[in-house]
């Protein structure tokens, strides 16, 4: 890519999208191509034609999906699967037709088996069931990694995959509903502090482990995939450090509300025992995550209170 380059992210109100949107503005790109979810339906394969063909994008980001936590995976599987099936597709086949250079797909860790050997190696995709609390969405974004393999081996097209590990930032989802486990805790925190309550009730045992990425190193790491990355194997994008979901929620409690004492609903789903990539491949490449744990929970508390996020 050059900073004159056509580049187009998919997505780009969302956490992810609007990471590279961030990056992309300030290494100076002036052709950066956006559509909003009035402005382009992703799932409509004609409207997706038409706007590729009218605007000729070099470099796609294909980060847009429906995401969610267990709650959300395990009441609304339909959805999940449905959506983020029909996005990979238009996209990826528009991008074909109408002559991307190249198109980076973000998929997720959950596209490995339940119990997988830790750290998670690419080459253990498809080694063994899914976790059930996600299996539809993982469906779909096993399918995202083989839709591009399968447009490069049939007619060449430079579709790369990358899987991040779970991710956590600035326009996160912080509704304690459909969000993700970081942001939630974050929100469930802050109203406690805010309502003078010190308990505060979590989801499971606290013993699952799981790896976090801030949105921003993500979106350095898609960068640098798009301008150095040319293989068909999935890469990872992560840390390579993890900590228990208890040990998370402390670190949570000291940055939101030291006050807070925990309480772990075991009635309730822990989801995959263990979460953490091996991120050999890509530090081989060259790339490491900056931002650690403790900086960028406390700074995308500060985003959260800024914003006014509700």
């Amino acid at each position: 890519m050059d900073l004159n380059s056509r580049v187009f992210i998919t997505g780009h109100t969302g956490l992810v999208g609007s990471a590279i949107l961030r990056r992309l503005e300030v290494d100076g790109f002036d052709s950066i191509l956006t559509a909003t979810r009035d402005q382009l339906d992703l799932r409509d394969q004609a409207a997706v034609n038409y706007w590729f063909k009218a605007n000729r994008p070099e470099f796609v980001f294909l980060v847009a999906g429906t995401v969610g936590g267990i709650l959300a995976n395990s009441t609304r599987p339909a959805e999940f699967i449905y959506d983020n099936l029909m996005i990979h597709a238009t996209v990826v086949h528009a991008a074909h037709l109408y002559g991307a250079k190249r198109l980076l797909y973000l998929g997720s860790s959950c596209i490995y088996p339940r119990e997988c050997p830790q750290p998670m190696r690419e080459e253990y995709l498809l080694s063994g069931p899914l976790e059930p609390t996600n299996e539809s969405y993982a469906v779909a974004k096993i399918a995202g990694i083989k839709l591009c393999q399968a447009y490069r081996r049939q007619y060449g097209s430079d579709f790369i995959s990358a899987m991040p590990t779970n991710l956590y930032g600035p326009n996160d989802n912080f509704d304690v509903e459909t969000s993700h486990v970081l942001p939630a805790l974050i929100r469930r925190f802050h109203e406690a502090k805010e309502g003078g309550r010190q308990e505060v009730v979590l989801w499971g045992t606290g013993s699952p482990r799981r790896e976090f990425l801030h949105v921003d190193d993500l979106a350095d790491a898609c960068v640098f995939l798009m301008e150095n990355y040319k293989n068909d194997t999935h890469i990872n994008v992560g840390t390579g450090f993890d900590l228990t979901i208890r040990e998370l929620a402390e670190l949570v409690a000291t940055i939101v509300h030291p006050d807070a004492t925990l309480r772990f609903d075991t009635s309730m789903p822990d989801g995959m025992p263990r979460k953490l990539l091996d991120v050999g491949r890509i530090h081989d490449l060259g790339w490491r995550h900056r931002i650690e744990l403790a900086d960028g929970v406390e700074s995308t508390y500060r985003w959260y209170i800024d914003h006014g996020v509700s």
